[in-house]
């Protein structure tokens, strides 16, 4: 049976931008560049492939870093280009630093970098935790509230979103006290991860902190992140949390075309899902790598950087170890396209193993935290001025 939901109950508002339908794709380090929002977007566009409309929903950025962004790193100007049909065009930034976020965002609004601005106080990994920064750091209220507020202040007309777990653990949940600390200082809406810190993608997300989350903050749009593998569990999570939209993070990795599924249902139309056959997974494939290379400016570089991938894409299908090693080392379009071909292109969506998580999926990390960060939840002092990353990712 289609999954449908009636159409569009409500537009999703990020500040002047209206989100219909109210999808998001997460922002995911080393995934969501340009040729992957691209790609995603091709897809959420309706009946049109080429991108040309900008496609539906809101598609950001992968996580950059402050520091980096206010020193002009090489890399990390190359990661904020956003190709001429984005709109529109989503920056999520990492920082610790009051001063430095707020020096950021002021160089984005002054230069035109962005329309919409996304802070990350949701990721997990040790490198940005044990300086104080992502999901490490709402527990220092008095923090967050001051790098929400220099964001604010410096974004000018640009709408403020943030992006945020439960807590640290199940000991430190701090999502409600954050939630109402961001409305306090203007930001426009916010994500919750249903999970902690801890759990990093491991278990089950808890929607009914999304919930939670939505009734103690009335006031702006609240979307739900975490478990969305299909377009029917973003419908369901709409319909069990009330949350205004969904942010879909692990679930398109080797499924781009899940937004297109996903606009289909969030309109109403009556539609079947997607279940291509491996002949024109192995066509995504080839097209995913030549953005890659095109964006990179390097062949090479671009299918070595699609690699991370291959696997994704190929959950389910019946391909052999040996090959799936041989197309995880590719190094040319021509290897990898035939590589695919040597593959039997006219298997169907596999009935089992194709669907559900992809990605990772441990839990129960001890999570990586500076020396007496948990003493005080209002101190500030633990955070040091290398905790602003050098360069982007996370």
């Amino acid at each position: 049976m289609p999954t449908t939901v009636p159409p569009v109950a409500e537009s999703l508002r990020i500040g002047p931008h209206t989100v219909q339908p109210p999808v998001v794709l997460a922002p995911m380090a080393g995934i969501t560049n340009a040729p992957f929002r691209t790609l995603c977007r091709s897809f959420a566009g309706g009946e049109s492939k080429d991108g040309a409309s900008g496609g539906k929903g809101l598609f950001v950025s992968e996580m950059i870093t402050t520091r980096a962004l206010v020193e002009r790193n090489e890399k990390t100007m190359q990661l904020i280009h956003f190709d001429a049909t984005e709109k529109p065009r989503s920056i999520q930034l990492y920082g610790v630093d009051p001063a430095t976020v707020g020096k950021a965002v002021r160089m984005i609004a002054e230069e035109g970098l962005a329309d919409h601005i996304d802070l990350n106080f949701g990721c997990p990994v040790p490198k940005v935790t044990r300086k104080g920064g992502g999901s490490a750091l709402p527990y220092k209220r008095n923090l967050l509230r001051a790098i929400l507020r220099e964001a604010v202040s410096g974004a000018g007309d640009l709408p403020v979103t943030m992006k945020m777990r439960k807590g640290i653990d199940d000991d430190h949940i701090t999502y409600l006290d954050a939630g109402r600390i961001a409305v306090e200082e203007g930001v426009t809406a916010i994500a919750l991860h249903g999970r902690t810190a801890a759990q990093h993608y491991g278990g089950t997300a808890d929607w009914d902190a999304i919930a939670r989350l939505k009734e103690h903050v009335p006031e702006i749009p609240v979307l739900g992140n975490g478990d969305i593998w299909s377009a029917e569990d973003a419908v369901r999570m709409v319909r069990e949390t009330g949350c205004d939209g969904v942010v879909v993070g692990r679930g398109c990795l080797g499924r781009p075309w899940l937004f297109a599924d996903l606009v289909g249902a969030f309109e109403g139309r009556d539609q079947d899902i997607a279940r291509p056959a491996l002949r024109e997974v192995a066509d995504v494939m080839v097209r995913h790598a030549t953005l890659l290379g095109e964006w990179i400016g390097d062949e090479a570089r671009g299918v070595i950087d699609f690699r991370k991938h291959v696997a994704w894409y190929l959950k389910g299908f019946a391909v052999g170890s040996q090959m799936r090693k041989r197309l995880a080392i590719t190094s040319s379009l021509a290897e990898l396209r035939s590589g695919l071909d040597e593959l039997d292109l006219d298997q169907p969506w596999p009935a089992d193993g194709a669907d559900g998580p992809r990605g990772r999926t441990s839990g129960n990390n001890r999570v990586v935290l500076p020396d007496g960060w948990l003493k005080d939840p209002y101190d500030c002092a633990g955070v040091s001025e290398d905790a602003e990353l050098d360069t982007s990712g996370g």
